[in-house]
């Protein structure tokens, strides 16, 4: 399928969110209280068959967060972005994709690890790189103590 042909079904499934042509690949923006049913539609949809999460990540612009998925078909070979926003700094929470792509736990656990959002329903959720206690050093708020002793 083509980028234009790929547009135009998504915008034909009923996704609550936006869709936008950019310049390489499709990106749905959707709600956080839709990405688990937005992804499970791209999975389980005939026409798209997004079986494989290539990617995960976020992205902090200060007032909220931004979670990115890079889906692809293995039988269509066409790749779709998912995204999402979460607004909540505080407590940080969407829903874990990693029922529909098993790819996705640790995707997700670096998520959690290194920006402090949750992902609801994960089996493992807990720091992947860092200590507990050590922060998120993503997140643009962020500030390490050991760095101002060495100024």
């Amino acid at each position: 399928m083509e980028k234009q042909q790929i547009i135009e079904s998504l915008k034909g499934m009923g996704i609550a969110g936006e869709i936008n042509e950019t310049r390489e690949y499709p990106e749905i923006s959707v709600p956080a209280e839709t990405l688990h049913d937005t992804a499970l539609k791209l999975k389980n949809s005939p026409e798209f068959n997004c079986d494989f999460m290539v990617s995960a990540t976020a992205i902090d612009w200060k007032t909220h967060f931004t979670v990115v998925y890079h889906l692809t078909s293995s039988t269509f070979h066409h790749v779709v972005v998912l995204k999402t926003n979460v607004s909540d700094r505080e407590n940080p929470e969407i829903d874990t994709l990693m029922d529909i792509w098993p790819a996705a736990e640790f995707k997700e656990r670096e998520i959690f690890d290194l920006f402090g959002i949750k992902f609801k329903n994960h089996s493992d959720l807990r720091r992947l790189f860092l200590e507990d206690g050590w922060g998120f050093p993503l997140r643009k708020d962020y500030t390490d103590e050991r760095i101002k002793e060495l100024k």
